[in-house]
């Protein structure tokens, strides 16, 4: 059996959105998309965050999302993975941190984001192929 890699079981494209958007603008998006987090890049397109319905939700408490940009909500601290990256390497970043998703990013950039649902879904598809 061929070792899957991250780039095997990504999705992509990826929707972004950049650190000077509102967060009603993140909230919008996350749920036309019906996703809960979206990787945040600059202008050049590098990944600078990732702002979460979690992260939303945290600032929605002592803010307000119609006058806050991205930036003052997002994580910083991430847990990225390149697409070349085995995917257990990746699945285990997801159990141990207990994140819902991880941005594959090569040279800076997104290229891609492996979610739980993705694992699954391969999961389901090695199983069936192999059982």
């Amino acid at each position: 059996m061929k070792s899957r890699r991250a780039a095997d079981i990504m999705t992509c494209p990826v929707i972004t959105i950049g650190p000077d958007a509102l967060l009603i603008d993140a909230i919008e998006l996350l749920l036309c998309h019906g996703v809960s987090g979206l990787p945040v890049v600059n202008a050049t397109g590098e990944l600078v965050g990732m702002i979460t319905e979690h992260d939303i939700m945290n600032f929605a408490l002592s803010g307000d999302a119609a006058d806050t940009r991205v930036q003052e909500a997002m994580t910083t601290q991430l847990t990225i993975v390149a697409p070349d990256a085995e995917m257990a390497m990746a699945i285990n970043h997801m159990i141990s941190r207990r994140l819902r998703r991880v941005p594959v990013v090569e040279e800076g950039r997104v290229v891609g984001i492996i979610s739980r649902r993705d694992v699954l879904r391969a999961m389901l598809s090695m199983y069936r192929e192999y059982h």
